[in-house]
């Protein structure tokens, strides 16, 4: 089950699209879905826990504990809301667009996507495109 959870003011619209669009994308990875809580926060609450558990002192937009077991996903994922805002701007995308990948990165660690090397950096980008394509939302017919 994959449940939001808010340390801030923001508010995640389309919830339930969003949460389909998290399971298709661990089912696409031959992943089972297990209990996955998306933390939204701000940046001096996600400081903090960069520097309490990773020794970090650097304001970063997302942070994943990943509690999976074998192919089944579990874990808390940490979001500053003001750090994608700001990634938004400087890349020049629209804010949804920033947060869907952020979301997506965090899964795509779970299903064992790294980050570290030149290699890797470029396979993660890879997936998380390939996996926002796989997001959709439901358009109200009566419009």
């Amino acid at each position: 089950m994959i449940s939001f959870n808010y340390e801030t003011d923001f508010k995640l619209p389309k919830k339930k699209a969003f949460s389909e669009w998290l399971s298709n994308v661990i089912l696409s990875e031959n992943k089972k879905e297990g209990e996955i809580n998306y933390i939204f926060c701000d940046d001096a609450y996600l400081l903090e826990i960069n520097q309490q558990y990773l020794n970090h002192d650097t304001l970063t937009d997302i942070i994943s504990f990943d509690y999976s077991v074998g192919n089944e996903l579990h874990g808390d994922i940490y979001i500053s809301v003001e750090r994608v805002r700001e990634n938004a701007v400087d890349f020049d995308v629209i804010f949804e667009d920033e947060l869907k990948r952020v979301m997506v990165h965090g899964v795509l660690h779970y299903c064992g996507f790294k980050d570290k090397s030149k290699e890797d950096e470029s396979l993660m980008r890879s997936k998380e495109e390939e996996k926002m394509k796989m997001f959709h939302v439901e358009q109200n017919k009566n419009k």
